[in-house]
């Protein structure tokens, strides 16, 4: 995912991110770390956050490993969902991850979905933003 085009502005033959003003997507193909463990790759968000992905072919398959940024030295906290984009219906959903936990992984199933939203929920006890990462997403199409 960390290399990923922008809707728009290549030819799209498959996944890519649609642009969102309001949630950015820090594409990280030199790796974040999440629990003290490093990841090669990555994407990076402040939340609350939500990023579109138009699989633009038929995709079988997301998987990452999800949890809050060993930047934040530990602070912060965080909820991620998977969601069909077109149907709002949730694909998976993870439990309130703090930061220093180790990542958790993501496995979704992707038949019949044209474009997924990966949302990270905002959990309290942390004022500002929670820096939360997507390690080493990607997709089997």
């Amino acid at each position: 995912m960390d290399s990923l085009p922008y809707q728009g502005l290549s030819h799209n033959n498959g996944p890519s991110i649609q642009t969102n003003p309001f949630s950015w997507v820090w594409q990280r193909p030199n790796g974040v770390s999440i629990g003290g463990t490093r990841y090669k790759r990555g994407v990076t968000v402040v939340a609350p956050s939500n990023t579109v992905i138009d699989l633009n072919r038929s995709c079988k398959l997301f998987t990452a490993s999800v949890g809050i940024d060993d930047m934040t030295l530990g602070l912060g906290s965080a909820k991620f969902t998977v969601e069909d984009a077109a149907t709002g219906a949730v694909l998976w959903r993870s439990p309130v991850i703090h930061g220093g936990d180790p990542a958790v992984p993501v496995s979704v199933p992707l038949g019949g979905v044209s474009a997924i939203k990966l949302v990270v929920h905002g959990s309290h006890g942390f004022i500002g933003g929670q820096i939360a990462d997507w390690a080493d997403a990607g997709f089997t199409c």
